[in-house]
């Protein structure tokens, strides 16, 4: 199963993918999409983000996508642009029907940290952990978007988990049983 996450921006749209192979996590790639130039127009910036995510969905082939929803601002135009940047996020997927499934931004600090309160850096610590990540100024940016990948890939843990008797966990789990 490989996940798309992405952490939408007008500005830094960041994405990460990773594979669920064999209940581990595998990164596949990283990185952030840089749409402010100083003269572009903004419906440019919102084309850019289209074709660049359009190019990873076709280079890495994710089965879902993670998004991370929006907070309230309380700038309008903010909010306005973001809207307008995950929109074209979630199109981008969607036309490739692709399932596109959001999480707020404590559902992902929980699932990444165990804490839904947690600070920006100890998401980056724990992604960077979790996924065995080198450190690099793109990390940073895209560090949000493989933490709703993350946060994505325990919900389907947990969701897909069809354990509701210890007979169950046996059947399922051979190689966790001391014999």
């Amino acid at each position: 199963m490989i996940i798309l996450g992405i952490d939408p921006g007008s500005i830094f749209c960041g994405y990460g993918v990773v594979e669920i192979q064999s209940n581990n996590l595998k990164l596949i790639e990283y990185g952030v999409i840089k749409a402010k130039k100083k003269q572009e127009k903004y419906p440019l910036r919102l084309k850019e983000i289209f074709i660049r995510l359009q190019a990873v969905i076709e280079r890495t082939l994710p089965d879902e996508t993670a998004i991370e929803s929006m907070f309230y601002s309380k700038n309008v135009q903010s909010l306005i642009k973001l809207s307008q940047a995950r929109a074209i996020a979630m199109l981008v997927s969607s036309l490739r029907d692709i399932p596109v499934i959001d999480y707020s931004p404590r559902e992902v600090k929980k699932a990444v940290t165990g804490n839904g309160n947690a600070d920006k850096i100890q998401v980056q610590y724990m992604v960077k952990k979790l996924l065995n990540i080198e450190e690099t100024n793109e990390f940073y940016d895209a560090t949000d978007a493989l933490a709703v990948a993350i946060c994505h890939s325990s919900r389907r843990k947990t969701s897909n988990n069809t354990i509701k008797t210890w007979k169950d966990f046996i059947e399922q789990n051979p190689k966790r049983i001391i014999k």
